[in-house]
């Protein structure tokens, strides 16, 4: 009786406090300009701009998030009407843009970095996911929804830094499934295929709730997770490390060695350390411990098959050369 309502009043306050609906929302993004050429700049508290780009802005960058390509910038003509996060309970959304409306709602929750949200309708690219009141909901991107509690984040004073326990992990038949274990991070408890049971105590029901909350504790801080193995409940204790690669990053678990790849596996980033190796920008990587890989999702698969060492082969101008990067 009390969600129902909870819900009644939430609709009275949609209707009657919202009067404009979504059209005002059309006219607020068409007045601040937000949406310029793929990009969005999105007029937010204290004078900023929140922007999201493929490319650097030209502006005095107060905060950058690399992973998603979000950027905090100075809001020069100052904008009078700032965009809000609305970190209410809502009962509906809808993509605008300057031009059009399209209503809908979250079909997939965001899971961490790689697998942003999902929505019902055809995504209009890019755009704002808000409420009838014009308060954010989400950004929407060419590969899904960055949804709010990432936005606040970002606009918190916390550091554009993300922590890590070692797993990426995936929702499977109502289980939250360790998908791939990370083979450099010391002493890692986990292993592909563990079911992760409990979180500090509380139970664990869904891969997006447990990614958020890893991703948003504060770097080594420590965690207790109860994992399920081969039918054995396990009690593991782990401390967040940073976090290297995901999002519009490549996440091989490579970046915690600083190689960092594009979607076809060739080189675009490389610590020193590696240059050492004969490794070199624009490398392409052809296999891992003997398995030939195309893409990273198929690296991320197979590179923890390995006990001392990675194998790593490479092919520049159609010479092939072996890596061997260890623990």
């Amino acid at each position: 009786m009390l969600r129902l309502f909870v819900l009644f009043h939430l609709l009275l306050l949609n209707i009657y406090a919202c009067q404009g609906g979504y059209s005002s929302c059309v006219n607020k993004i068409k007045d601040s300009h937000t949406i310029q050429n793929n990009s969005l700049y999105i007029p937010v508290k204290n004078n900023k701009l929140l922007v999201y780009s493929k490319s650097t802005p030209a502006a005095k960058i107060l905060k950058y998030d690399p992973f998603l390509s979000l950027y905090l910038i100075e809001d020069r003509k100052k904008f009078a009407y700032p965009f809000d996060v609305n970190m209410r309970l809502q009962l509906g959304s809808a993509m605008v843009s300057d031009k059009t409306v399209r209503e809908g709602k979250i079909l997939k929750n965001q899971v961490g970095l790689n697998k942003l949200a999902t929505y019902s309708e055809k995504l209009i690219k890019p755009s704002l996911l808000t409420s009838s009141c014009c308060a954010l909901e989400g950004i929407v991107t060419p590969n899904g929804i960055i949804q709010k509690e990432y936005i606040k984040r970002f606009l918190s004073k916390a550091p554009a830094t993300y922590s890590d326990i070692g797993i990426r992990v995936k929702n499977d038949a109502g289980f939250v499934i360790v998908s791939a274990s990370n083979p450099y991070l010391k002493d890692n408890p986990f292993k592909k295929g563990d079911c992760i049971v409990s979180l500090d105590g509380k139970k664990v029901k869904a891969a997006s709730l447990f990614m958020r909350n890893v991703l948003f504790s504060k770097l080594g801080s420590k965690h207790k997770v109860k994992i399920k193995r081969d039918g054995k409940f396990i009690d593991v204790d782990v401390t967040s490390t940073l976090r290297y690669g995901g999002g519009d990053l490549s996440d091989t678990f490579l970046e915690q060695k600083g190689i960092y790849f594009d979607d076809t596996l060739h080189i675009i980033k490389l610590s020193k350390e590696y240059e050492k190796y004969g490794m070199l920008l624009g490398d392409k990587l052809l296999q891992v411990n003997g398995t030939r890989v195309k893409n990273q999702e198929e690296l991320l698969h197979y590179i923890e098959n390995f006990k001392l060492f990675s194998s790593l082969l490479f092919e520049r101008r159609k010479f092939q050369f072996f890596v061997n990067i260890a623990k």
